[in-house]
């Protein structure tokens, strides 16, 4: 039989680490893998559901699985993650259709709403407060590094062996991670409380968080009437979901920690960043390709720095913490990604290549500053005893934001560039033309007069994005005003 052991930081920061990374890439890795994938499974139409899936199933549990980590303990719940995870990726990786495929993304999902909150609350454990912000940032590094790795490794598994391999090679991962775990995580033996669980609240809540990240899935391409009953459903599950909380003896999320101002405002304003995030990542390859016309390669590669740099970012923000107030640390973290979406927006057409390079590094040390800043804030506003759900709840926060502000771009990117056509409708420009124009392989195919129009298009449709994006940071700066004077430790 197996023995516990004393717990080991060290080994257990680098199992959480690599657990925080293996979900992070499948998030990324599936990206260049897909079109092989749908070449073996068909199934396009219903493709991008292999993407959203994942990210779904993820934040519906993420909250639930904070407040069992608060009443049962870490290890069981993250353990139960890993499993869950492990499951999914095997019966992914031989899936025999697209349909197939989607249910056990949904159980990765599952799986990975564990492991990414319980890493944080686990490290907020082993970790005091003027040490966390450094561990943070190593630990928010692994998502830079994922979203970099990810798609280079879907390429060389897929070409070396298979495309069930970026799934199957999630197994022996996660295996040696339960073993890990198992033997080296040590924690008080949680009493056995005599409140019941959730249970109805758990359910108003996944049916809530479905129908609101559903909606926002689909409103990019406008109102439709599927978003508007998602978004009804929303609405009434929120009412119904606040009303059992209310009741319950112990519920899935207490209803006191939005009492608590700091944490409030923390919350948007990690929410507001995560969704600014997200458009730096879609859209800078978008105007690398489309308007550079660089391959797809070089068109990621730009975001490199700031993947490299938000880990520096992380340990300033560290330092940050412990020399000023909560309320100017967070001021500060967020100049950088000001400086970053000013220069985005105001860019020119013909901006070089290389400067993008700059503006990414610039964004980086923003970034790393601001949401490690953030995730300790969030822990340290509220008591021990609801440190578990109020992580979780700081997570979902910024995946709302990532969710619905990806939308919302896709909406003003749309307006923007049905406008530019209409503009230019005397020239015969189309969407299935711009579709061409971000596509390196394809754009070659267009007309050689129209390639500049074209271009012209685009970059009027990202500047209207990056337009939205600084005023989500400059709302960010709002609430931060009405931030407390208060030291993070």
């Amino acid at each position: 039989m197996i023995k516990q052991r004393e717990t080991s930081v060290k080994i257990i920061t680098a199992c959480v680490f690599i657990a925080t990374f293996m979900t992070a890439v499948e998030g990324t890795i599936v990206s260049t893998a897909m079109p092989t994938i749908v070449g073996s499974l068909e199934g396009i139409s219903i493709m991008n559901w292999v993407f959203s899936i994942y990210l779904l199933t993820n934040a519906m549990m993420t909250p639930i699985y904070g407040k069992l980590a608060d009443k049962i303990g870490r290890k069981p719940i993250f353990l139960i993650g890993i499993i869950i995870f492990i499951i999914g990726s095997a019966l992914s990786g031989i899936s025999q259709n697209m349909i197939q495929l989607i249910i056990f993304r949904a159980i990765q999902g599952i799986g990975a709403g564990s492991i990414v909150p319980v890493s944080l609350i686990i490290i907020a454990d082993m970790y005091p407060v003027e040490k966390r912000a450094s561990i943070l940032g190593l630990n928010s590094a692994a998502w830079g590094i994922a979203s970099i790795v990810g798609p280079l490794a879907g390429g060389f598994i897929v070409d070396a062996l298979s495309w069930h391999w970026i799934f199957l090679i999630n197994v022996p991962i996660g295996l040696v991670l339960m073993l890990l775990v198992w033997m080296y995580l040590n924690e008080e033996k949680k009493e056995v409380e005599k409140a019941p669980i959730d249970y109805l609240g758990s359910i108003c809540l996944v049916f809530m968080l479905l129908a609101l990240l559903y909606g926002f899935q689909t409103v990019s391409e406008g109102f439709s009437f599927v978003t508007i009953v998602s978004f009804i459903i929303f609405i009434i599950g929120f009412i119904l979901f606040v009303q059992v909380e209310k009741r319950a003896v112990d519920p899935i999320i207490t209803l006191e920690l939005f009492k608590n101002r700091t944490y409030v405002i923390v919350n948007l304003i990690a929410a507001l960043i995560s969704g600014f995030l997200m458009g730096v990542e879609v859209y800078i390859p978008m105007w690398m390709q489309g308007i550079l016309g660089k391959p797809a390669a070089l068109g990621g590669i730009v975001l490199a720095p700031m993947s490299v740099i938000w880990m520096v970012g992380s340990f300033t923000g560290g330092k940050a913490m412990q020399k000023w107030s909560a309320k100017k640390a967070i001021f500060i973290s967020m100049l950088p990604v000001l400086v970053g979406a000013i220069c985005l927006a105001f860019s020119k057409i013909d901006t070089p290549y290389g400067m993008f390079f700059a503006y990414s590094a610039v964004l980086g040390i923003g970034f790393g500053m601001t949401m490690t800043i953030l995730t300790v804030l969030a822990q340290t506003s509220v008591d021990n005893e609801h440190i578990g759900v109020a992580t979780s709840f700081f997570t979902l926060s910024r995946t709302i934001g990532q969710t619905i502000m990806i939308s919302i771009f896709g909406l003003v990117l749309n307006a923007s560039m049905n406008k530019g056509l209409e503009a230019k409708s005397d020239l015969g420009v189309t969407k299935d033309m711009m579709n061409k124009l971000i596509n390196p392989q394809t754009v070659k195919s267009l007309p050689s007069n129209l390639v500049g129009n074209l271009r012209e298009i685009l970059f009027n449709n990202l500047h209207q994005v990056y337009l939205v994006g600084i005023t989500l940071v400059a709302i960010s700066f709002i609430l931060n005003y009405f931030q407390k004077e208060e030291t993070l430790s």
